[in-house]
C-alpha cells in the first residue's frame, strides 16, 4: 500500500521508479523517471500537487508535503522537485521549489514558500524559514540557514554522482523484484 488515491487522484510514476513498499507515495503526486523513495519516506499530495523530477531519490524518513489554500495563504503552495535531487535522511521539503542539481542534507527544513535555484547544497540539519531564496552555487547551513560560502568544482560534480549513485542503486532493488 506504499502508493495510495486520495479524492480519487492515483500516484503518477515515470519510468524505473522504485517505490519502497515501507513509504508512502498518496494523493496529486507525479515521480520522474528513475526516481527512488526509500523505506520511511512520505509523500503526501493531499491538499496540493506534488512534482518530482528524474533521478531524484528521496532517502528514508524523509517527509514532503505541501501548504494548501486558506485564508492565509489563498494559492498555497505546491512542492516542486527538479532533476538529480537527492533529500537525505529525515529532511523535510514543505510547499516549496527546489530547482534541478540540489542536494537536501539529512535533516534539512525547508519551509513554504522557499526558492531553491539549481545546483544548491542544503548542509544536514539546516533550517530554511518561510519564503527565503537560495541562491545557485552556493552552500546554505544553519538555523536560520544562510549563504556558507561558494560550491567547490567537485561539490558541482557531486550532484550528478549522487543521482547517479542512487539509480544504480534503485535499479539493483528492482531487480531484485522489491
Amino acid at each position: 500500500m506504499a502508493l495510495r488515491s486520495f479524492k480519487g487522484i492515483t500516484p503518477v510514476l515515470g519510468e524505473r521508479v522504485y517505490v519502497d513498499p515501507a513509504s508512502v507515495v498518496l494523493g496529486d503526486v507525479e515521480l520522474g523517471d528513475d526516481t527512488s523513495v526509500w523505506p520511511t519516506a512520505v509523500i503526501r499530495g493531499d491538499m496540493h500537487r506534488i512534482r518530482i523530477g528524474a533521478r531524484v531519490s528521496v532517502q528514508d524518513g524523509a517527509v514532503l508535503h505541501i501548504t494548501h489554500a486558506s485564508n492565509y495563504n489563498i494559492h498555497g503552495y505546491p512542492l516542486t522537485i527538479g532533476d538529480d535531487v537527492t533529500i537525505g535522511h529525515r529532511a523535510i521539503l514543505h510547499g516549496c521549489s527546489i530547482g534541478s542539481k540540489v542536494l537536501v542534507g539529512m535533516g534539512a527544513v525547508v519551509l513554504d514558500g522557499v526558492v531553491v535555484e539549481e545546483e544548491v547544497l542544503i548542509a544536514a540539519g539546516a533550517v530554511v524559514p518561510p519564503g527565503k531564496q537560495l541562491e545557485r552555487g552556493y552552500v546554505y547551513a544553519g538555523n536560520p540557514a544562510s549563504q556558507l560560502r561558494p560550491l567547490k568544482e567537485e561539490e558541482f560534480e557531486f550532484f550528478r554522482y549522487s543521482a547517479n549513485n542512487y539509480v544504480k542503486l534503485k535499479d539493483q532493488f528492482l531487480e531484485e523484484g522489491y
